[in-house]
């Protein structure tokens, strides 16, 4: 069975209730998943998954956080060739750059090689309880799709 990472960087906590709403919807659907902080562990770390989804929140107006940034450049290193990968996070809709580091992860990740899904998940601020059930069910189609029906 595949095994996940979810990784994310959280200033307020915004960033990481969402990512653990997607942790509860890969559980749900029966997936190993390990979700760590980027200030816990490196970006060479999604070598050892299947997949990684990202979260990273944008500060000011389409900036990578900080604390987010080693990880950011850490995975210049690395080929991803092969793995999938998803990214999501949260923002501040009264800014011209509305989650901007979602973006710009995104295109790094491509950069690197892995097959990155279209769809990315942006949540202003927190999740409201009617996008709670979204996360979830983001993080439940990412570790399901491909899987063969029988």
């Amino acid at each position: 069975m595949a095994k996940w990472l979810v990784a994310f960087a959280s200033m307020t906590g915004n960033t990481e209730e969402i990512a653990e709403l997607i942790v509860e919807g890969i559980t749900q659907s029966g997936h190993d998943v390990d979700l760590k902080s980027v200030t816990d562990c490196n970006a060479a770390d999604v070598l050892e998954y299947d997949g990684c989804m990202i979260g990273v929140y944008t500060w000011g107006d389409g900036e990578l956080p900080d604390e987010f940034l080693d990880f950011y450049e850490e995975l210049d290193e690395l080929d991803l060739s092969g793995k999938r990968a998803a990214v999501f996070g949260s923002g501040d809709t009264s800014y011209e750059q509305f989650c901007k580091a979602v973006d710009l992860t995104a295109e790094k990740l491509q950069e690197r090689g892995a097959e990155v899904s279209p769809e990315t998940l942006k949540i202003e601020y927190s999740p409201l309880e009617q996008e709670k059930e979204t996360c979830r069910d983001f993080g439940r189609r990412f570790v399901t799709a491909g899987e063969k029906v029988s």
